[in-house]
């Protein structure tokens, strides 16, 4: 009999309730299926109520802020996204601390096939992809009693679909080379799984697993509705968002600013939509999913399910006590700075003394010029910062680019104004025209999502090369690598060769 994980934990945000968070305990051919020892139960037994389908689906949610891999650094979706910045120019890293996320600053861990920081991703989104192939196959047939039944079941299945389609989005960002517009797009992906088996399978081409995104997302898409448990959540608002990121990274712009549009906006029916935040709340320190409006897809971390130094804030908050923080305080590419004025509420968390005055920061904090408080956690004694996983302003970026590279430029600053004009009171409008004036958003793009993981997808998915270069980059940390061109092979991650040496028919990428 195969065994499913079974752990006890409050569900995020309601009323204590002890949940299965399950996860593939079965013995597998390939690494990525593995999982830390724990109190099994039976796999017929999840699936023998609605309340225990929806149980994988909860824990699935918990592994996105909780799901420590192989180490520390390795938690769950938030260590990813620090991964996907630390590669990128906007997040600076001014010492190299205690040696957290370094060697990805160096471009060092996507070329060690043996490496742990390369197999991470691979396994952490292959994992969510096996609990959402079970959902999807066991969930027609758990028994229902009650119409309460029934919507969780349709719920679960939607989620699975759902969590589906951004697993494989981002696998095939790092794994596979860039989609380009207008093309075959057939180059070499990730292998597409749709059953929890561990049958060797080749890779599927990068057009192939877009299809597959696009057909999991109409699937969520036809299964939930606005309403949700909490923001942890999947609903149809969050995929409309996912799909509005994968239109815009296949060039698919007509769809991309319809679904942007769409994910933000309120629904005729009571759904309020989500509204942009004001500038106080910018300032408060981006640790409030469910009270901030302008949140549509994050984590709150429960205060017993903390992970202390491997929380997303035990990294990216300014004011956490931790040997990284204070050694090595996040600070902002001091050129991007420099190109908003101070009247921008996107500055106002920068310090360009790194001072942070308002913070009192012990003497013990080694201060950095740019640092940021963008995220600060709940003490320096607690690292809980809630984690962004998708917010209404990248909706309004994405709306205003796609707009504008459809040549809609009138209507692009209509929704570009929007934000900008929130973000900073004084701002009059865009003048600019043209590839200016498309820059101008993809800058507002990079000081506004600084620290939430876009960084390096938006240079591969923009065929633009990586520029450190006049900044406040430290070439020690940085090992020199201030440059790499867009047609370097380190844009694709190597696939692990714990895998190779699982599947024969997998195909390495180029070293």
């Amino acid at each position: 009999m195969k065994n499913i994980i079974k752990r006890q934990y409050k569900r995020i945000a309601i009323l204590s309730t002890t949940l299965l968070v399950l996860s593939l305990s079965s013995s597998c051919s390939s690494d990525y299926l593995e999982t830390d020892p724990t109190t099994a139960v039976s796999e017929e037994s999840a699936y023998s109520s609605a309340s225990n389908l929806m149980a994988i689906i909860n824990g699935m949610h918990r592994d996105m802020y909780y799901r420590q891999n192989n180490s520390q650094g390795q938690n769950g979706q938030g260590g990813i996204m620090i991964m996907m910045d630390a590669l990128g120019e906007d997040l600076v890293f001014p010492s190299t601390g205690n040696g957290w996320y370094v060697s990805t600053v160096r471009w060092q861990d996507q070329v060690n096939e043996n490496g742990s920081n390369d197999f991470y991703p691979f396994q952490f989104y292959y994992a969510l992809i096996r609990n959402a192939n079970l959902v999807i196959a066991n969930g027609p047939t758990v028994p229902t009693a009650n119409a309460t039944d029934v919507a969780t079941v349709k719920q679960a299945i939607g989620e699975a679909y759902a969590f589906r389609a951004f697993s494989y989005y981002m696998l095939v960002q790092l794994y596979g080379k860039r989609y380009v517009p207008n093309t075959t797009n057939s180059q070499l992906g990730v292998p597409i799984r749709l059953v929890a088996n561990e049958v060797p399978l080749a890779r599927n081409t990068v057009e192939e697993v877009y299809t597959q995104i696009n057909n999991d997302i109409t699937e969520a898409l036809s299964r939930l509705s606005t309403s949700r448990l909490t923001k942890s959540h999947f609903n149809d608002r969050v995929v409309l968002g996912l799909r509005a990121r994968v239109a815009l990274t296949q060039g698919n712009y007509a769809l991309a600013a319809s679904s942007a549009k769409s994910a933000r906006e309120a629904v005729t029916g009571g759904f309020a939509g989500f509204p942009l935040m004001n500038n106080a709340t910018y300032t408060a320190g981006f640790n409030n999913l469910e009270g901030n409006g302008e949140w549509m897809w994050g984590a709150t971390i429960i205060a017993d399910q903390t992970d202390y130094f491997g929380n997303f804030g035990a990294y990216m908050s300014r004011n956490y006590n931790s040997t990284n923080i204070r050694q090595a305080p996040k600070a902002m590419n001091s050129k991007l700075f420099a190109m908003f004025p101070a009247t921008d509420v996107r500055t106002k968390v920068v310090d360009p003394t790194g001072q942070h005055t308002a913070l009192a920061l012990p003497s013990t904090y080694s201060k950095f010029p740019y640092t940021s408080q963008k995220f600060l956690s709940v003490s320096t004694s607690d690292s809980r910062v809630d984690v962004p996983y998708m917010r209404a302003a990248e909706m309004y970026l994405i709306e205003a680019e796609a707009k504008a590279r459809l040549g809609d430029e009138a209507g692009s600053k209509v929704v570009f104004n929007a934000l900008a004009t929130n973000r900073n009171p004084s701002y009059t409008g865009a003048t600019t025209t043209g590839a200016a004036y498309i820059t101008e958003i993809l800058n507002s793009r990079r000081i506004e999502l600084w620290g939430e993981g876009f960084r390096f997808l938006d240079l591969k998915r923009l065929n633009q090369g990586l520029d450190r270069t006049g900044a406040n980059h430290s070439s020690v940390v940085v090992n020199n690598v201030l440059t790499v061109a867009n047609t370097d092979n380190r844009w694709e991650y190597l696939i692990p060769r714990a895998e190779i040496n699982a599947n024969p028919l997998i195909v390495q990428n180029p070293l």
